[in-house]
């Protein structure tokens, strides 16, 4: 146990340090644990330190990857002993597998060869408009303007009145002053966020959260002294359908998910024909 816990020291020193006299106590080809006949050497203990983490985290890596190489053999070693040779031949789920990891690779490079990963307005419009019951929302989606900010503050009644209004005179200059009197000021006006994210600012679920708004403004007083503000500009109710704008990421990757099925199911039926015609393929 000794020896192993100095090996793992040194090791996270050398790696760390580059001590030529700790270095030159280990070698790559040296032993650091062993499991039956088989063991694990420093070189691969190496491999798996990350580079510039502190000699607390690289003893704690080494650690859990000593302990975790040792389970994995122990099991081999249990099964190895337990398992008939029936059990233990593993030569067609192997094959099954390599097949399978061939596949999905060259099919990963013909789709990067030809996905077109542009998707025009027009389409995510479309899209939109004939699938209008995949885009009912569970919970509200908002935009707002959410600020923290100390009760005490001069500025206290400046920014909540500004965050509630429509003129942009009010808004001018807003995130200036917030930055230098408010301790958080998030301005999501010009983009739709899901009630919840919003209620993890205040600490509570969104349905407590909405229930304080008045007037568009939900506040909640902390314990240390500040205020929690939001206005809410705008609101989708849940059980209505979601903005596009809210949805045209989702869209998105949706049309370029159909996109990739398309070409690995033209890739397959292409595949069929090739094989059929140059007699490589036959149904008996």
């Amino acid at each position: 146990m000794q020896k192993r816990l100095f090996i793992i020291l040194a090791f996270a020193m050398t790696l760390l340090c580059g001590c030529k006299v700790i270095d030159g106590l280990l070698h790559d080809d040296e032993a650091v644990a062993r499991v039956g006949s088989e063991k694990l050497y420093l070189s691969e203990l190496r491999s798996v330190i990350p580079d510039g983490v502190s000699p607390e985290d690289s003893i704690a890596i080494a650690e859990q990857y000593i302990s975790t190489w040792a389970k994995d053999m122990l099991f081999l070693a249990l099964a190895d002993e337990h398992l008939s040779k029936t059990e233990k031949d593993v030569s067609k789920e192997l094959e099954d597998y390599r097949k399978s990891l061939l596949r999905y690779r060259y099919e990963q490079r013909y789709i990067n060869e030809r996905l077109d990963t542009v998707v025009s307005q027009k389409s995510v419009e479309a899209y939109y408009d004939s699938h209008q019951d995949l885009f009912r929302l569970d919970v509200p989606v908002m935009k707002v303007r959410f600020l923290d900010i100390m009760a005490d503050s001069p500025n206290f009644e400046t920014l909540r009145k500004r965050i509630g209004s429509q003129k942009e005179s009010d808004l001018a200059g807003i995130d200036s002053l917030a930055f230098s009197s408010a301790l958080r000021y998030v301005d999501h006006s010009e983009d739709w966020i899901d009630a919840v994210s919003i209620a993890r600012e205040f600490g509570m679920d969104y349905a407590d959260m909405l229930s304080r708004m008045k007037n568009g403004y939900i506040e909640s007083e902390e314990d240390r002294g500040d205020v929690k503000i939001a206005y809410v500009c705008d609101m989708q109710r849940a059980g209505t359908i979601a903005p596009i704008e809210y949805c045209t990421e989702r869209i998105k990757d949706i049309i370029i998910g159909n996109r990739k099925r398309e070409l690995v199911n033209a890739l397959e039926q292409e595949l069929l024909e090739s094989g059929l015609a140059q007699k490589n393929f036959e149904i008996y």
